[in-house]
């Protein structure tokens, strides 16, 4: 997969959308930033607090992507395998449902996809180093380089849905002691059943990790 890195750019996400939008480039492509201005997470958040951090959006052509995969679930299709690929170097991370990254009870990265036309954009950011409390950052020594080798090789294997959420089901009880977003609502995952398509029941209504 082509990498370009950069040394600053406002978003990897928004820079790799544009791009893709007006033929600059195409998929499959790697952009990586070593600092983010206006870096996005979920419900158009940013990230104030970190003060080194690892930043990447990749753009995957549908055609690439396991047949068995729910586009719906991609968060948590990409987010496990950039989660194996840490834990694989020493991490204890886990995903918590739909795609957020966390050590213990704090959150350290998160992972956010969208579609444009035949190709999905998987951005990633990962806390390395924070300023405060509120966020959590990485638990080992390893270089970005590293990081993302791993998760190349992942998504280069083209494990299949099936592979992957047999294992997440196993680790969904972690994400039940807290909450997620949608419309501009905290609903709690306390009570939610987690479906075979990576969706979640919760008080009779079914939700998707993207939307």
């Amino acid at each position: 997969m082509e990498i370009l890195e950069f040394e600053t750019l406002p978003s990897t996400q928004t820079f790799l959308i544009d791009s893709l939008k007006n033929n600059s480039l195409q998929a499959p492509i790697l952009v990586l930033a070593k600092r983010q201005t206006k870096g996005v997470g979920s419900r158009a958040n940013s990230w104030e607090e970190v003060e080194e951090g690892l930043y990447f959006s990749c753009a995957l052509p549908l055609e690439n992507l396991p047949k068995d995969l729910p586009l719906e679930s991609v968060s948590l299709y990409f987010g496990y395998l950039f989660k194996e690929g840490l834990e694989e170097l020493g991490s204890k991370l886990w995903l918590k449902w739909p795609n957020d990254l966390y050590l213990e009870d704090k959150k350290i990265g998160g992972v956010l996809c969208s579609k444009i036309g035949k190709v999905i954009i998987v951005g990633i950011g990962l806390n390395l180093k924070v300023a405060q409390n509120s966020f959590g950052m990485l638990d080992i020594r390893v270089s970005k380089g590293e990081i993302l080798k791993k998760f190349i090789k992942r998504i280069e294997k083209t494990l299949s849905w099936k592979q992957i959420f047999s294992k997440y089901r196993l680790e969904f009880f972690k994400s039940l002691n807290f909450g997620f977003h949608i419309d501009n609502k905290k609903l709690s995952l306390e009570n939610a059943i987690l479906c075979e398509d990576g969706s979640i029941l919760s008080n009779g209504k079914r939700y998707y990790s993207l939307r």
